[in-house]
């Protein structure tokens, strides 16, 4: 009775999994052939029962920039990009897509020092970086041992600044790896969803009018604690208050 409730386990998990594989090639399917709609239905589909990925993401962001849905493009592109930051073509197609938005932000200035280091995190995921960091872990063990057990001068001297380098590259990594996750877990990006909304000054519709935003802006999410309301802040350093109906979290 046992073998049988595995069996029948297994047979059911390799029945979605087929699933789930059929119905990624229909959309790609559906997307080779113009029917854009219906891919987007399908990769949609596929990131419910399955769960994130960068790949469906960004099919699923060039499906909605074919079907002319630009925030719904710059929305899945972001998303795409969060989970895998190092990936040029997702970063190409999101620049292509933002600059086809209304609003054009410029983004406050930054030290150099600190927009390196962000470019430096961003090259690779979080995957990809506790990768890096297990590998420098290991050619720092046997950068010690080489130190250890060399039996000349120049073998100890190559293992002892060996083991520092791969020191500082595996906490490093570790140290990008946890950034990375943090930025998932912890999302404050955001896209304006609606095709034009006026910031407030606060969170109410009798507010001041600050501003008007357009469909594809990012934003970035300041306070949460108002029901119905999130106050929101541009790369640009602007701040105020729009509805929640109105912007869709990365």
């Amino acid at each position: 009775m046992k073998r049988l409730s595995i069996l029948i386990a297994f047979l059911i998990g390799l029945v979605q999994f087929t699933s789930a594989a059929v119905s990624k090639a229909e959309a790609d399917k559906d997307y080779q052939e113009n029917k854009f709609a219906d891919a987007i239905e399908k990769y949609e589909a596929i990131l419910s029962s399955e769960g994130e990925s960068a790949a469906i993401y960004y099919n699923l962001g060039n499906s909605y920039y074919k079907n002319k849905n630009i925030a719904k493009a710059v929305l899945n592109y972001e998303r795409a990009l969060l989970m895998n930051p190092g990936d040029a073509d997702i970063r190409f197609n999101l620049d292509m897509v933002r600059s086809k938005t209304v609003d054009q932000v410029t983004p406050t200035s930054e030290v150099f020092i600190v927009t390196w280091i962000n470019s430096l995190i961003n090259c690779m995921s979080e995957s990809g970086w506790g990768t890096t960091g297990i590998v420098s872990f290991l050619l720092l063990l046997a950068g010690m041992a080489l130190y250890i057990f060399g039996n000349r001068i120049v073998l100890k001297k190559i293992g002892f600044i060996s083991a520092v380098v791969f020191l500082v590259v595996a906490v490093c990594s570790n140290i990008f790896a946890s950034e990375q996750k943090d930025e998932l877990l912890n999302r404050t990006g955001a896209i304006v969803m609606s095709p034009s909304i006026t910031v407030k000054s606060t969170p109410n519709e009798s507010g001041t009018d600050l501003f008007v935003l357009h469909e594809g802006t990012k934003v970035y999410i300041e306070d949460n604690s108002m029901k119905g309301w999130k106050e929101i802040r541009l790369e640009d350093g602007k701040k105020g208050w729009l509805p929640v109906s109105a912007i869709e979290v990365i």
